[in-house]
Parts: C-alpha cells; structure tokens; sequence
C-alpha cells in the first residue's frame, strides 16, 4: 500500500497534473480570443489549403497563430478535412475554433458590387478591376474571348449583362461575377421576349437587346421610355436612320471627348445611326428591365422625332418642322 501510495505521489499525480495543465492551456489556447493588427483582417483561403497553411496565412496578415497548434486543433475537431476554399473575415474576438468551425462551414465574407444601367463593357471591367475583394483573371482576355467565355452566340461581349447588385464571397473571379449577370439577362430576356407586342420590326431577342440598349442611354425619365421605342420602332419600319446620338459616341471610342462635332455625325462606324439604317450591330450599353420592356412593348403613336428637353424628359414631334422647333427651343435656347 505504500509503494502504490507512492507510486501514485511521484509518478501518476505528476503525469496527471501535467496532462491536465496542457489540456488546461490547449483549451485557453484554442478558445482564447487571437490577437488583430486591425478590427478585422479578411483572408483568402486557396483550394487544397490545410489549417496549417492558412495559420500561415493568417500570419502573413499580422494574425499570429501556431501552425502547428492549428492544424492539431482543426485534426482534434474534425474540421481538417472539412476546410472551404473562399474569403474568409477574422475579427476581434475570434479564437482559433471559431475560425476554423467557420472556414469547416463555408461561412464565407460576403461583398458586393454594382453594375449601372447604362454602362459599356469598359465601365463594367473597370469596376471589377478596381474593387480589391474581386479576384481579377481577365486582364489579358479581349471582349470576344469574353464573349466566348460567357457562352454567348455573338462575337460582341457588349450588352450581354444584366445590372444589378451582385453578392460575392471575397476571392470569387470576376469572371464569374460576369457570368451570373450573363445568365441573370438571359432569363429576364426570354420572359421579356415572351411578352412581346406583335409585328415588331425585331427578328430576335439580340436585335430587342440592341433596341433597348438605344432605349437606355436616351432617356433619364422612365416615362419616356415606351414613348422612345415607338419613335426608334417607327423610324425602322420607314427605313429611316435612327439618328441617335449615344450611337455616335460609342462608335467614336475613347476618341469621344465630350462634345459631337458635325463632323462626328458624318464619320461612318458601324455604331453611327447617322450614316446607316437599322439597328447597330452590337448593344452600346448594359440596359434594365425597364428599357427591355419598353423594347418589346413600345408605345403606339405618330412620333418620329424627339429631343432632350434638358431635364431628362423629351419633346416629341411627328414631322421634321414639329422636331427643328422643338430643337431651337431646346437645344438652341431660342423662345418659340
């Protein structure tokens, strides 16, 4: 008895004593709040990533983990096989379990960005270029290769998104960012398409598409809308040029510096409605449901004509001299 007496003292209580400190300060450890340089540090897990190379990369970051400690916690949780590529958000309060039962969930950070109505593919790829969440993969891709890439049947990548917010984990591409607003206008197109008036001088979505994307950079009152799709799906039916501006400007490129010239109207691109007939062969801009609406569903009238009055609504006229009057009060700044 008393050699089991001391051999519990000097040998088992010690080893005990000592198990029970290291599972005493695994536990601190692991369920102790880590250390931030900031409020927040946002971290990108790659594929494949284990918790030892994200402790890693937590590190680079001013996050001091163990590695080694990490990936015995992530092996004694079960999370180690359970960890999800993605962006990642570290903030104050935090513990090493806590990080990896999120990075085990996929509870990914969440950002978003916004593609306007109205803006080119140059817009849209600038945005994406500069927002740091986006991870950028099309810098050396040109608009057909993107076309391509989307799926698309056209060579023209211009026009083929849908505006919109679009919510995305921190890491996510930005061509995948395209292509959710490439499928997000498809479907709104084809219900669009669907609800069509009858007799259109349009012969497939992509020419509705082209239409209101016009639609779309004439007009900043929703009220007009419909009324400038019936002057634009009046003047096709009469062979008459569309004669509309933002056409001219987006044939001009990055030549266009703020102001059309005479001389601008008068140099043929494919995009000048001024010197061709017909619809443009690709969409200047992103256009909403709003103007793909009003495409497919144009008001009836007499209308050829229309100018801006200035405020973001338009005169109509139905003949020339309606329109020049219309201009010269408008435009030219001359009392009728």
């Amino acid at each position: 008895m008393n050699f089991l007496y001391r051999l519990f003292l000097y040998l088992v209580l010690p080893i005990a004593l000592t198990i029970a400190a290291v599972v005493g300060s695994a536990y601190h450890w692991a369920h102790g709040a880590v250390t931030l340089p900031a409020p927040y540090v946002d971290v990108l897990v790659p594929p494949g990533a284990t918790a030892a190379s994200i402790a890693r990369l937590l590190g680079q970051s001013g996050v001091q983990i163990n590695p080694r400690f990490f990936s015995w916690l992530a092996r004694f949780g079960g999370f180690d096989t359970k960890l999800k590529a993605g962006g990642y958000q570290v903030v104050q309060g935090d513990t090493p379990w806590t990080v990896l039962r999120r990075m085990a969930m996929g509870d990914m950070t969440q950002r978003q960005v916004t593609l306007v109505e109205g803006w080119n593919l140059r817009q849209i790829r600038a945005a994406l270029a500069q927002h740091p969440d986006i991870r950028h993969t099309l810098d050396q891709i040109t608009d057909a290769q993107l076309a391509e890439r989307l799926g698309a049947n056209s060579t023209f990548a211009e026009g083929l998104l849908f505006p919109d917010t679009y919510i995305f984990p921190i890491g996510t591409t930005d061509l995948d960012i395209l292509q959710r607003a490439y499928r997000a206008q498809q479907k709104v197109m084809e219900k669009v398409w669907e609800q069509r008036a009858a007799d259109l001088p349009l012969g497939s979505p992509y020419e509705a598409l082209v239409l209101a994307s016009l639609i779309e950079k004439e007009t900043g009152s929703p009220a007009d809308r419909a009324r400038i799709a019936g002057v634009f799906v009046n003047r096709l039916r009469a062979g008459m040029p569309l004669q509309t501006d933002p056409t001219v400007i987006y044939g001009m490129g990055e030549a266009y510096e703020g102001k059309i010239r005479k001389r601008d109207l008068q140099t043929d691109t494919p995009w000048n409605t001024y010197t061709r007939t017909g619809l443009p062969p690709s969409p200047i801009a992103i256009a909403g449901r709003a103007s793909l609406t009003a495409a497919l569903q144009p008001e009836k009238h007499g209308y050829y004509y229309f100018v801006s009055r200035g405020d973001g609504t338009s005169a109509f006229a139905t003949t020339l001299a309606e329109h020049n009057k219309n201009v010269s009060t408008y435009i030219l700044g001359r009392k009728p």
